[in-house]
């Protein structure tokens, strides 16, 4: 009996390195890849670092949506950041090694981002809801404390939750192959490395993506509804779109964000190929936020104009 222990104990292996599949089983569009993302990487730097500065320093966006808003550019910066620089990294080696604490923390970080994410969007539908709801008591309601609080909360709420289920998946025993077929480290794939049954680790997955997920997603649903009996109850058609137009891009958002993470974390065993499972990922961790500047400036007359004055403010000093 001692000896069968001995030799079950030997086949586990003390993993302290994973490797990172990545896109390596298309060779030839390692280059292309890397010039793609490198560009989209830019572009959301570039898109959410003016969102953040037009909405810090103009006076007509001194508002509670736009301090959401620039929080929101910020976390969506923070959260790329986490992936896609070791994605690129990978892409130029063509060598996916990252060490088991390198991982955990990568994990840890997509997690609590992700979940700070989900939570930032509710508080952005619950702004939305006083301002159109309760728009004579909005200034008392989202005054200048409670918008920190909120965003604080955001920031904070899911981390101790986050660190325990990183700390729980990686105490597992790895055994046999090492390779992640994903381009990053994403519960999923780690959970298919473990040995022995994950059957309580994947509850847990789901219990924290309904907290996360669906119940932030819930509260927006009912903000939404509320929000829509409103609009309709205008009698001005103008005005319905008007206030409806403050709301789409938030929408928009939810929609494409919710939707793709759902998919990924709300299941206790995932049943899609890893290919699909990437693309997925990749939908929520790149091009989502990809698209999120582009959908909350290009539908938003107010950035618009501040990001017309910054652009003339810039010419005018260099050519003076």
């Amino acid at each position: 009996m001692d000896s069968k222990l001995k030799t079950e104990t030997s086949n586990v292996t003390a993993m302290m390195e994973f490797v990172l599949l990545g896109f390596s089983d298309i060779p030839n569009f390692q280059w292309l890849l890397f010039g793609i993302f490198f560009i989209i990487y830019l572009a959301i730097l570039v898109c959410n670092s003016l969102i953040i500065l037009v909405t810090s320093f103009d006076p007509v966006l001194q508002t509670p949506m736009y301090f959401f808003l620039s929080n929101f550019s910020f976390l969506e910066i923070c959260y790329v950041t986490v992936t896609i620089p070791r994605m690129l990294m990978d892409l130029l080696t063509q060598k996916g090694n990252i060490s088991l604490l390198a991982c955990a923390t990568q994990m840890c970080f997509v997690l609590m981002l992700g979940g700070s994410e989900c939570l930032l969007l509710t508080v952005m539908a619950y702004d939305r809801y006083v301002a159109i709801c309760n728009p004579l008591h909005y200034s008392l309601v989202m005054n200048p404390k409670v918008c920190v609080q909120l965003v604080t909360a955001s920031w904070i709420s899911g981390v101790p939750v986050v660190i325990g289920q990183t700390c729980q998946i990686f105490s597992l025993p790895f055994c046999g192959s090492k390779t992640i077929n994903h381009f990053f480290c994403d519960i999923p794939p780690i959970l298919k490395l473990a040995c022995g049954d994950t059957y309580e680790n994947e509850i847990a997955v789901y219990v924290v993506a309904v907290v996360f997920i669906t119940v932030p997603f819930l509260l927006i649903v009912i903000s939404y509804a509320r929000i829509i009996s409103s609009i309709l109850k205008l009698s001005s058609a103008r005005g319905r779109a008007k206030t409806f137009s403050t709301c789409s891009s938030h929408l928009t958002v939810v929609v494409l964000f919710y939707g793709t993470a759902s998919i990924t974390y709300l299941q206790p065993k995932p049943n899609q190929s890893e290919w699909v499972g990437k693309l997925i990922s990749l939908f929520y961790t790149v091009l989502i936020p990809t698209l999120n500047p582009i959908i909350y400036t290009l539908r938003n007359k107010d950035i618009m104009a501040a990001l017309r004055k910054l652009l003339t403010k810039l010419l005018s000093g260099s050519k003076t």
